[in-house]
């Protein structure tokens, strides 16, 4: 059975495997054009803190590109140290954003 990942990357195409670096080098890389998308989805139970997103998000931002949630809502950085409406992370360039969030939304249907 596939994950969850696997799955919105199976509706993608995606083919490549996972690039394993720190999420801080994820967001550069994605910025200076070294990738095409950077997505981020917790296990159950899993919370995912402010500190390590909100300066990749900026710089992402900063350089023409798009950071979003799972369902098209932009990152809430003002709820103290958790992501609240932590339904998942997506970044990628405005081109790409809305195919990756129907993908994204497909597989959370599916999911349930």
């Amino acid at each position: 059975m596939r994950d969850f990942t696997g799955s919105v990357a199976e509706k993608l195409g995606v083919q490549a495997p996972p690039v394993r670096i720190d999420s801080q080098a994820k967001y550069g890389a994605l910025a200076r054009g070294d990738g095409a998308i950077y997505w981020r989805f917790p296990h159950e139970g899993y919370r995912e803190t402010i500190w390590d997103h909100a300066a990749g998000s900026i710089v992402v931002t900063e350089a023409g590109g798009v950071v979003k949630d799972a369902s098209g809502n932009d990152l809430d950085f003002s709820k103290g140290r958790y992501l609240v409406r932590d339904t998942g992370i997506i970044a990628t360039n405005k081109q790409l954003m809305p195919s990756v969030l129907k993908c994204v939304q497909e597989a959370i249907k599916e999911k349930k």
